[in-house]
């Protein structure tokens, strides 16, 4: 990645940090009921702080991380800008409709409206109303564009760029994570990895350990502009898990993969973590374009 890109994408990660803290705020869904069974067996993993991590970030897999009237009616008018149902220059429904509609406020789709504009996605004006901005100014590193824009739509070609932001990060953050890791950091990760083996190809266990161990990795990095930028790596990895899900390889095969991860960490070999790292990335793009082309036939 070239050094104006980096600046670009730190850039955007500022303006979208308020976004990310209100996101993580989110509760658990199905996913987090798998959490709560095991830790209710005694799970040793129950008090890991990158899998508490991990399980709050797991309820985003459903989409947005806002609920109630507030959160439908600000995923009602995001999607219908991403999806281009409302085109830019397109002005907003009339005010009153939309609060008769769903039943809100006048003072609540106002805030809707504001977060929107925080995201760049729309513009107030004066007299001529509110209207969709063009797309180049969206904030495409918001959680919620992000969750938005990668749905049930979503094509291999769209998930690309998704893996394109990944690589961009990740093998960066686990060259540093094998120079500077504690033990006490590897000891940690290395029990995330048995609990991802323990879940073997069951989909729904395996993706709070896996998210958990991304997320490790990027804090044992000991790099804190990395660490800022773990929210961010966060959406795009429950993004990748939402449209693998149901990956007909299932899961057991990366396993290999991490162990390896864990081992060069161990040992404190930075490009051998680094690229057992750009090799799981493209497995793990693989498995999407997998996971997507099953879809498209079952919609056939």
């Amino acid at each position: 990645m070239a050094r104006h890109e980096v600046l670009w994408l730190f850039g955007c990660y500022l303006r979208c940090g308020s976004s990310i803290a209100l996101a993580e705020s989110s509760t658990m869904c199905s996913l987090g009921r798998v959490r709560d069974n095991r830790m209710n067996n005694g799970n040793s993993m129950k008090n890991s702080a990158p899998l508490s991590r991990a399980s709050r970030m797991t309820s985003r897999m459903a989409g947005s991380s806002h609920s109630g009237l507030h959160g439908r009616l600000l995923n009602e008018i995001g999607l219908s800008i991403v999806r281009g149902e409302l085109i830019p220059g397109d002005q907003l429904p009339n005010g009153d409709d939309w609060s008769a509609s769903y039943g809100a406020s006048r003072t609540g789709l106002r805030e809707v409206v504001k977060v929107l504009a925080g995201k760049g996605m729309v513009e107030m004006r004066p007299r001529t109303g509110t209207r969709v901005r063009p797309r180049k100014d969206w904030n495409f590193l918001d959680p919620d564009v992000l969750l938005w824009r990668f749905g049930s739509r979503t094509t291999a070609e769209e998930a690309r760029s998704l893996f394109e932001l990944r690589r961009a990060i990740e093998p960066t953050a686990g060259a540093l994570a094998a120079q500077r890791a504690s033990p006490e950091q590897i000891a940690d990760l290395r029990a995330i990895l048995e609990e991802m083996e323990q879940a073997g190809d069951d989909g729904e266990r395996f993706a709070v350990p896996d998210l958990a161990f991304h997320q490790a990795i990027l804090h044992m990095s000991g790099n804190e502009l990395i660490g800022s930028l773990a929210a961010l790596i966060e959406t795009a990895l429950v993004i990748s898990f939402r449209l693998s899900d149901d990956n007909p390889a299932g899961q057991r095969h990366s396993l290999s993969l991490h162990r390896q991860i864990v081992e060069s960490i161990e040992k404190r070999d930075s490009a051998a973590t680094s690229k057992v790292l750009i090799d799981l990335l493209d497995g793990a793009e693989e498995d999407v374009r997998r996971s997507l082309a099953a879809r498209l036939g079952r919609q056939k």
